[in-house]
């Protein structure tokens, strides 16, 4: 074919425009999508509460909720169990990505690191991972959300139970950083307030300690009733582990779990985990709704296994963030975290994850705990179902007062 100077000219021109629309468009994309940092640990020992499946669930709620009207794109992160690395990766994604929401950040050291990050940037923060309390306490912003669980609800149903059938009296072994210390701190408060005792405790490095005997053999020394494990993940099943080796269990002594997941029930197996009792916001096999919303998600987690406390968290607090952008406008939600949090705390919560809730001033979402007893081997009907209900404290009466919090958001 001839290429005649016309021709070329017009190419030229076609060209340009292009070249000059291309920004205008790319700028317009960005300006109506909503862009989602899932930031938890995806290699370490809290790598298996969330950590893939967590992001996973977090996408798949951005595609039930759908195109309306705006894009979503959900980004992903591991944060080592390190601040240092959690904030970087935070400010990264806020001032060069575009990220308007973060969502899990498990880890309390670093969930209140990130939740400075998200309050200097007034971007919206909805953790879901972390287990403080002090995130809606004296550290409290009016950027963020707390959303499944914390030390509280943990320590006023397991430890309250606990003390409740007898053991009154406390030795803990407790994760050395912000969230074995509030644990231990509240759960310490439930039982001096039932008027049980604490003889004693002693704080494990974190991460990296595998071996608990040590510390063991002190809880055992003690002769306290209850080994408190203000610890989770893979520290509190080394510790069940072991002390099921050393016989404890067997000589009178309790152990409370005081966070522990279902993952960890099935790590351990029936057979060492059975008794034991523990505390969700959810569980898989609770009602028909999580039912059916297992049998929705599961094909999307590893090993088609079930969703928990943590993933399901993900999912549902994607659906109410979204649910809040659709209703003031992606504009206004991209401009400032702080209008886009009262919106969603304005709004009450819904899903087939949790059923029906709220949120506070604090930024504490209020919803049910479950009190749970592991089966025992023969009580199980299958893979998976591990627990059995024991109570249930209600949405209102499950988290610290409002007033007694500390958090410079509520007004006396």
């Amino acid at each position: 074919m001839t290429l005649t100077r016309r021709k070329l000219v017009a190419s030229v021109a076609v060209g340009a425009a292009f070249m000059q629309a291309a920004p205008r468009l790319a700028r317009a994309q960005a300006a109506n999508t909503i862009r989602i940092g899932v930031l938890n640990d995806q290699s370490g020992l809290y790598s298996y509460i969330g950590g893939v499946n967590g992001v996973a669930l977090a996408r798949a709620a951005a595609e039930e909720f759908g195109n309306r009207g705006f894009n979503v794109e959900v980004l992903a992160a591991d944060h080592q169990n390190k601040p240092d690395v959690g904030s970087n990766i935070a400010r990264q994604w806020i001032d060069r990505d575009g990220v308007d929401m973060i969502l899990d950040v498990p880890t309390s050291s670093v969930g209140l690191a990130v939740n400075q990050v998200c309050r200097e940037r007034n971007k919206a923060y909805i953790n879901v991972g972390s287990a403080t309390s002090d995130l809606t306490g004296a550290q409290c912003a009016p950027t963020t959300c707390h959303w499944v669980y914390d030390t509280y609800m943990l320590a006023k149903s397991t430890g309250g139970a606990t003390v409740r059938a007898g053991g009154d009296t406390w030795f803990f072994i407790t994760a050395d950083y912000a969230f074995g210390h509030a644990l231990e701190r509240d759960t310490s408060n439930f039982v001096r307030a039932a008027g049980g005792r604490i003889l004693g405790g002693v704080r494990t490095p974190f991460p990296g300690t595998t071996d608990f005997s040590s510390f063991l053999l002190q809880a055992q020394a003690s002769r306290a009733k209850v080994i408190g494990l203000a610890n989770a993940g893979q520290d509190t099943t080394n510790c069940i582990k072991q002390a099921a080796e050393f016989g404890l269990t067997r000589r009178g002594v309790k152990l409370a779990a005081l966070l522990m997941f279902v993952d960890d029930v099935h790590a351990l197996g029936l057979q060492t985990a059975q008794g034991l009792v523990m505390t969700e916001s959810f569980y898989w096999d609770l009602n028909d709704r999580t039912r059916a919303f297992t049998q929705r998600v599961r094909g999307r987690l590893t090993n088609n296994q079930p969703p928990n406390m943590v993933t399901a968290g993900n999912y549902s607090a994607v659906l109410h963030y979204l649910k809040a952008v659709a209703d003031m406008g992606v504009a206004q939600a991209k401009a400032s975290g702080v209008e886009v949090i009262n919106r969603m705390k304005a709004m009450p919560t819904e899903d087939d994850a949790f059923g029906t809730g709220r949120i506070r001033p604090d930024g504490r979402r209020i919803i049910p705990s479950f009190l749970f007893e592991v089966k025992k081997p023969e009580e199980s009907r299958g893979p998976w179902d591990y627990l059995k209900l024991l109570q249930t404290t209600p949405a209102e009466e499950a988290f610290r007062p409002l007033a007694e919090g500390g958090c410079p958001l509520v007004r006396s």
